[in-house]
């Protein structure tokens, strides 16, 4: 639970959001065109809502897996070190995939996530992230595909949280500390 109080501001509306959805899946739906099956690996927990959205705009034969990491537990700032939490139910060894990431910002979490899932041998990895802090970046990772750049702001809702809180909100607001 938050120690100290804060409140919301909003930073990116419901629409706007919905709206780049749509704009991304459409240029992934073009990338994988030849594809038999993509599999999306949602990065677990933030990308949950992201994910669901973004499959169903996707116009591909698509398989949905996870994978929890973390390496921020309750805090804002990140630990650097990357645990995962929960692997993938399936194989990926030839397969087209597309990691859905919710923000990418120092890099550690995504560079450790994407060099693991290239080990097991996919035909193609992608990445395409809701949210991207460049300005936060100590690892040299991209995703392919970013929803909206923004600023050095801890941010939360469309199912990114602070401290489990905040993850039902539909639009994505900067957390502004009131103490």
């Amino acid at each position: 639970m938050p120690h100290r109080p804060y409140v919301i501001d909003p930073m990116i509306s419901a629409k706007s959001i919905a709206a780049r959805v749509e704009e991304l899946a459409h240029d992934i739906t073009d990338h994988f065109a030849d594809t038999e099956k993509l599999v999306v690996v949602g990065l677990l927990r933030g990308s949950f809502i992201f994910i669901a959205d973004l499959v169903r705009e996707l116009r591909l034969p698509v398989e949905v897996d996870f994978l929890e990491a973390s390496s921020y537990g309750d805090s804002t700032k990140s630990s650097r070190e990357v645990r995962i939490l929960k692997d993938l139910r399936g194989e990926i060894g030839g397969c087209d995939v597309l990691v859905v990431e919710d923000i990418v910002d120092t890099g550690f979490t995504l560079n450790h996530v994407v060099n693991l899932l290239k080990s097991r041998g996919p035909r193609r990895l992608e990445v395409c992230a809701l949210l991207d802090k460049p300005s936060r970046r100590e690892v040299d990772i991209r995703a392919t595909w970013t929803g909206f750049e923004i600023p050095d702001e801890f941010v939360v809702g469309y199912g990114i949280d602070f401290a489990q809180r905040n993850r039902s909100l539909p639009y994505i607001g900067k957390v502004r500390f009131t103490s």
